[in-house]
């Protein structure tokens, strides 16, 4: 099922400068803007369900149900918010967009400032992109000075947009919307308690749109090529194509876009895409979507498709894009001690249940890789992670149990092993 042709890579690695405006237009850029303004916004709206756009942050909701929302809420003003923080570890296809193809991000808040009436957008970039937020700055500038940006953009009347870029500072926890504008507000980055959802109360408590960057770079394609071309690419439960990272033990290492539905062994395996693996070892499990997806054993991965419909079915997530591919020469306990380690480092503190648990969590784990487990542990252990699932305020929390849960499910003889 190989690509045609890109929709989303398609500029990546032709243009010689991605953050000029002439470049752009050359390559198509643009077009889905300028046939945006000529739409209504309802079109705008319908074409977007018709794709079903799935966000590509990593919660797969539909973009169109989110865009609906704000669109329908009667306060004023409404701020177009795009998540460029991207610290799920094994992602960095958004890093790849903001840095070798910047414009077809600001097109996509473009087409949404003009679907809500937004005059200010932000952008959050994680921190330690320093150097794609300076490409990103330049793309900002050249869109300003070409009127893409400012004050009556293509000459349309009552079309303002102020485009503002702010950096992270390291926090993975602000990957979660809601701690995201907590800290473009100059907050401290944690969450809020919601409801309210961020379509009625988000930035300044005023009506905000958050979407990720893959989705924004999606839009002017939706719009440009109709909702229903975009569904086709994809299957019934997502439309369109997806940015797939391949990592671990994985011989072609990098981005990939891949129509969804496509069989995840011909991303595995293909010379196309992965390869196989680096070490000519067997695939012993994937890691899905980051440190917060599910891990597949290589029985659960046989034959399945890269589909949403598919991976839910089967226990699995696509969440951000990510694989991580792990040989048969890992051990899923001291693996899983790597992730938890992160979560540990990572938590902001807020609550309690993520701030302790996940420590004493960690301090479980590390009992088990040096076999000093007792029988009960494991029973233990899976009530820690209830507790730390249904008590703590955020995703961050919520997620932990789900890498050691699918681990314990695949290879719990592995975790028994380490009961003396």
């Amino acid at each position: 099922m190989a690509m045609k042709e890109p929709v989303l890579l398609k500029r990546i690695g032709k243009m010689k400068d991605p953050t000029s405006i002439n470049e752009y237009i050359e390559y198509g850029g643009f077009d889905g803007l300028k046939k945006a303004v000529t739409m209504d916004k309802e079109d705008i709206l319908k074409e977007l369900d018709t794709a079903l756009l799935r966000g590509r942050g990593g919660a797969a909701y539909p973009l169109g149900r989110k865009w609906r929302h704000l669109y329908e809420s009667a306060d004023t003003p409404k701020y177009i918010v795009c998540n460029a923080d991207e610290g799920e570890p094994g992602t960095f296809k958004d890093k790849m967009l903001l840095d070798k193809d910047p414009l077809s991000i600001i097109e996509g808040m473009l087409i949404a400032a003009y679907v809500f009436g937004s005059n200010d957008g932000f952008i959050y970039i994680r921190g330690e992109y320093r150097h794609i937020q300076a490409v990103f700055h330049q793309a900002v500038s050249n869109a300003l000075d070409a009127g893409y940006l400012g004050n009556q953009i293509m000459g349309i009347e009552g079309f303002d947009f102020q485009l503002h870029i702010v950096s992270g500072g390291g926090a993975y926890v602000c990957g979660e919307n809601s701690a995201l504008l907590n800290s473009v507000e100059g907050k401290t980055g944690r969450p809020r308690v919601k409801p309210p959802h961020l379509a009625d109360v988000g930035l300044y408590l005023k009506p905000t749109l958050v979407n990720n960057v893959e989705s924004f770079a999606c839009v002017p394609n939706v719009i440009n090529m109709g909702g229903e071309a975009f569904f086709q690419l994809g299957t019934k439960d997502g439309g369109g194509t997806k940015l797939v990272c391949l990592s671990g033990h994985i011989k072609n290492r990098g981005i990939y876009e891949v129509p969804l539905g496509t069989p995840l062994d011909e991303i595995l395996y293909s010379e196309e895409y992965g390869g196989g693996t680096s070490t000519g070892r067997p695939i012993k499990f994937c890691h899905f979507g980051g440190q917060s997806g599910p891990i597949g054993t290589s029985e659960q991965i046989k034959g399945r498709m890269y589909d949403y419909g598919d991976f839910w079915f089967n226990k699995l997530a696509i969440g951000s894009g990510a694989i991580v591919v792990m040989d048969d020469s890992v051990n899923a306990v001291d693996y899983i001690a790597s992730v938890i380690e992160f979560f540990v480092h990572e938590s902001c503190g807020k609550c309690t249940p993520c701030r302790l648990g996940t420590t004493r969590l960690l301090e479980m784990i590390h009992t088990f890789q040096r076999h000093k487990g007792k029988p009960g542990d494991l029973e233990r252990m899976e009530k820690m992670l209830e507790h730390i699932t249904y008590l703590s305020a955020c995703g961050l929390g919520q997620s932990v149990s789900v890498s050691v849960n699918s681990a314990l499910e695949g290879y719990r003889d592995e975790f028994e092993a380490c009961i003396s």
